[in-house]
C-alpha cells in the first residue's frame, strides 16, 4: 500500500539519493519483459521528453519505494512519480497513458472499474509477469530513446 507523503517528500529524506530525474518518472522492475517493453512504450510515446526511468533495482529506485512505503522485493512494486506525487497500481498506469496524451487518454476509461477489482488485476498480472512475459535487460536495450531516460 501506497503511503501518502507531501508533495516532493523525498527530496527531504537524506535516504534517497540525490538525482536529475525532473519532475514525471517512473520505478519499474529492470529485469521484466514487460516493464521493458513499458518503458520502451513510454519513452517512444513521450514527445515532450519528460519521464525518467528508474529501475527498481538501483539505489535510488531501491529508496523511492522505501520512502513511500512500498515493498522493493514485492513483484507488484512500481511507482509513477508526478510533480512530487506517486502512485503506484492501476492508477499510476492511468496516468501514465494521460500524461503520454493522444490515445493513451483511454487508459483512464479503467476508472469506471471498481478499484479491488483494478487492484486484482493488476495484481495478478504483475506477480506472474516474468511467467507470461518472461525477463529482460532494461539496461541492456539498444534502444537510444528508453537509455536517454534511463537512470542507471
Amino acid at each position: 500500500m501506497l503511503s501518502k507523503r507531501p508533495r516532493f517528500s523525498y527530496l527531504q529524506d537524506s535516504a534517497v539519493p540525490a538525482f536529475e530525474g525532473g519532475n514525471v518518472f517512473t520505478v519499474m522492475d529492470a529485469h521484466c519483459a514487460l516493464c521493458v517493453r513499458g518503458a520502451v512504450w513510454i519513452a517512444r510515446n513521450d514527445t515532450r521528453k519528460e519521464f525518467t526511468i528508474i529501475p527498481v533495482q538501483s539505489a535510488t529506485g531501491y529508496a523511492l519505494l522505501t520512502h513511500y512505503g512500498v515493498d522493493p522485493d514485492d513483484p507488484t512494486s512500481w511507482l509513477y512519480i508526478e510533480d512530487g506525487v506517486a502512485y503506484c497500481s492501476m492508477d499510476a498506469l492511468m496516468r501514465v497513458g494521460h500524461r503520454l496524451g493522444g490515445i493513451y487518454k483511454l487508459f483512464s476509461i479503467m476508472r469506471v472499474v471498481p478499484k479491488f477489482v483494478q487492484d486484482f488485476l493488476y495484481r495478478f498480472v504483475a506477480r506472474n509477469r516474468y511467467k507470461y512475459f518472461g525477463t529482460a535487460d532494461m539496461c541492456a536495450l539498444p534502444d537510444a530513446e528508453v537509455q536517454k531516460r534511463l537512470l542507471k
